[in-house]
């Protein structure tokens, strides 16, 4: 079981971010932590958590570096006795929120995983990308997290961006593997509907020949590729767990859960959420969906695909990519060494 808690609150709205976050909704960042509390009554009873049975806490969003510590600490005493005994608990958090006090706060409570949403270290990029931090906050912020007891910290770069180079994204990596980190996960840089950069489709740039030698570039670091986006000598526990198609919570405005055969969306509009947090709409996946999405969350991953789930057709193919050694077949399950040709994989083999 695992278990995401959305904060929609951001001090600035980057140009390239389609999540459900708001920069001018400050003042409900009180209310909004209640209200979490009583979806939280609610799901723990919907998914019949029992005492020890949460294997990773993801404080996600928007910012959770923007709320402060005492905020979250009514949530973490209700999930104490829900909690694994080595149960993983992360936090997102941007280096200009971040503080040394914040930090401090969030490690009282049990946050042992930050992951910082870093995306540059180049001032030029992250003006165009519209980030709130400086590269002297970025790296800043990474060491104040050793300082506060942090033994696994993460943080995020975005490629396949206008006027990425090989220069400038082997800066970002010499920078980033200067400073104690075990995990970093690589994002191209997608256009999406209803972003400032939905107007602007040239700002992504993504090429197969820059994107193949960034993730040797970052293999050559020492970090292991997990998923397509994923890195570290540490993987993270609560990113597999959506990979091995786990049951999660989603608590907060935004957030998706899913339960056996049911996803469960909490109501996006923040101001709605508050007023009745179980405002929350349901849908029910079929078989086929949940068969469909194994196999392409399991190519995307070093989770693969079980052999039982194909169908005799989709299990021929599946071997005739692995005489073909484009995928890897071990212990009844076939992997793919090459997540960037994943999305072809699986359309080949269903």
């Amino acid at each position: 079981m695992l278990l995401y808690i959305h904060i929609p609150f951001c001090d600035s709205k980057c140009y390239y971010c389609s999540f459900n976050s708001y920069v001018d909704k400050f003042h409900l960042k009180e209310s909004y932590m209640e209200a979490l509390l009583v979806q939280l009554d609610f799901e723990l009873e919907r998914f019949c958590v029992t005492p020890n049975s949460i294997e990773t806490l993801f404080i996600g969003g928007g910012t959770p570096s923007t709320v402060a510590p005492k905020l979250y600490k009514n949530l973490f005493e209700k999930l104490k006795p829900y909690l694994k005994k080595d149960a993983e608990i992360t936090s997102e958090a941007n280096p200009n929120s971040a503080t040394k006090e914040w930090l401090l706060g969030m490690r009282a409570l049990g946050v042992e995983r930050i992951s910082f949403g870093v995306q540059s270290f180049d001032k030029e990029k992250l003006r165009l990308l519209n980030r709130a931090h400086t590269p002297l906050q970025a790296k800043e912020a990474v060491l104040h997290a050793k300082e506060a007891g942090f033994e696994n910290i993460s943080l995020d770069l975005i490629y396949a961006t206008l006027g990425d180079t090989k220069a400038l994204l082997e800066e970002d990596l010499n920078t980033a593997f200067a400073l104690p980190i075990n995990h970093l996960s690589a994002y191209a840089l997608t256009i999406e509907e209803g972003t400032p950069f939905a107007s602007k489709p040239q700002m992504s740039n993504e090429r197969l020949e820059l994107t193949t030698w960034l993730f040797e570039k970052i293999k050559a670091f020492g970090f292991e590729q997990y998923e397509i986006s994923n890195f570290g000598s540490y993987q993270s526990k609560h990113n597999l767990g959506y990979w091995e198609y786990k049951e999660y919570i989603g608590l907060g405005s935004g957030a998706v859960g899913k339960l056996a055969h049911e996803r469960f969306y909490p109501t996006p509009d923040v101001e709605a959420y508050i007023a009745n947090p179980l405002n929350i709409q349901k849908e029910t996946l079929g078989d086929e969906e949940i068969r469909l999405e194994k196999i392409f969350l399991g190519l995307r991953s070093c989770v693969g695909i079980k052999q039982e789930i194909l169908g005799t057709q989709e299990l021929y193919r599946a071997y005739l990519l692995a005489d073909e050694k484009k995928l890897i077949f071990q212990n009844g399950t076939f992997y793919n060494p090459e997540y960037l040709l994943a999305d072809e994989i699986a359309l080949f083999i269903s």
